[in-house]
């Protein structure tokens, strides 16, 4: 067999920080350990009923089985533009502002290629999203970090940044409520965002994949919902959470027409749309009852508490997430986070993911999903207090 040599594009690739993780959790699981996996970022609840019966209906229909239109057919668009009308007042054009995806993270990775030349230089919270890293790559750019700190609740310090690093950047992501810290966005800090966007010309690309994910009674807000954000950016929104509808890989991105028109063309070179019961299915999570993303949000919520109120009962000082199913919690004195980590999969048989995975401001906190029952979130509390660390 000939071994042919992989390109230097993929080599350029980040390395999966996270396979590693994969593969230590896999390995105890073979060993016959019961694990708590708290690492993954993967919904564990069924997609509701009504879009599963919506995809099945569809199925069946002749059109569907014929290539979809090249860039998503207008009923999903125009749904899209009544789901941002309806949740966040927010007036889209479903025909110029609104772009199909393969689910979100195809959005995040094709933004750079849409927009960059090789040498321009990307704005990426730190830490933050890892496939971030994969578009820059791909697009032979470069990345400018910008630290997401606890004191500046997880947000960019813009006057960290120098002029030079302003003006020379091309594109900004964001990503509120946040992976992997749990935190959220006020209006104070997009409309900033949105001046700092305008002021030095670079296109603000907002990751709300856990929009419909926020606590406490407090609805995560839209970018869009800023004033001239359409003029200067786009969001990127999944259905893979509001939706538990992550393997059926679909999403969206609304906002500035001209970065939508170039995700379309970029797109038009890459597929030929997706399968039209997909489709179908989201259109019918978009616009018909919301009672399931409240239902998922008060799951999250309950979980997030019996999580956290555990774990501060037996000493441990950590902080409740505002949104999204993750929490972020500091690692004790002495370990960095990949050692904590191995800490409580070797000792505890619990798996989580160490900060250092999402960028060096990661480092001395792990991530963990709210993504199991109450009962099993409990459990592994009562496993983290019998190791006496607190």
């Amino acid at each position: 067999m000939i071994n042919y040599p992989q390109s230097d594009l993929l080599k350029s690739l980040p390395k999966q920080f996270f396979a590693s993780l994969v593969s230590k959790v896999g390995k105890k699981f073979e060993q016959g350990y019961d694990v708590i996996n708290l690492g993954q970022g993967n919904p564990d609840q069924p997609t509701p009923v009504h879009i599963v019966k919506r995809l099945q209906s569809a199925s069946e229909k002749p059109i569907n089985h014929k290539y979809s239109p090249f860039q998503g057919f207008s009923y999903l668009k125009k749904a899209a533009a009544e789901f941002y009308k309806r949740e966040y007042n927010v007036d889209i054009d479903p025909e110029t502002e609104v772009a199909i995806l393969f689910g979100g993270k195809a959005g995040l990775v094709e933004i750079p290629q849409c927009l960059l030349n090789p040498g321009d230089s990307v704005l990426v919270p730190d830490p933050g999203y890892p496939d971030y890293w994969s578009g820059v790559a791909l697009a032979k750019a470069e990345m400018v970090m910008m630290p997401l700190r606890e004191k500046n609740s997880f947000l960019p310090d813009y006057s960290e940044l120098t002029n030079e690093q302003l003006d020379g950047a091309k594109i900004m992501f964001l990503n509120y409520p946040n992976n992997p810290t749990g935190a959220v966005a006020n209006e104070e800090f997009f409309k900033e965002t949105a001046e700092v966007g305008r002021k030095h010309g670079i296109c603000i690309v907002h990751d709300f994949a856990y929009g419909g994910i926020g606590f406490d009674g407090k609805k995560p807000i839209s970018f869009m919902q800023t004033d001239g954000a359409k003029d200067i950016g786009i969001e990127i929104y999944t259905l893979s959470k509001t939706y538990n509808m992550a393997g059926w890989r679909i999403g969206f991105a609304v906002g500035n027409a001209s970065v939508i028109s170039a995700l379309n063309l970029f797109q038009d070179h890459l597929y030929v749309s997706l399968f039209g019961a997909v489709q179908e299915a989201a259109e019918a999570a978009l616009t018909e009852s919301q009672e399931c993303v409240k239902e998922l949000n008060a799951l999250y919520e309950n979980r997030r508490n019996a999580l956290i109120t555990g774990l501060q009962e037996i000493g441990w000082n950590v902080q409740a997430p505002d949104g999204s199913f993750f929490a972020w919690l500091k690692v004790p004195e002495g370990y960095s986070s990949e050692e904590f980590a191995d800490l409580l999969l070797e000792k505890a048989h619990i798996a989580v993911a160490p900060g250092i995975g999402f960028g060096n401001h990661g480092e001395g906190y792990v991530r963990v999903g709210l993504l199991t029952s109450e009962e099993r979130l409990k459990e592994a509390v009562e496993r983290i207090q019998k190791l006496n660390l607190f």
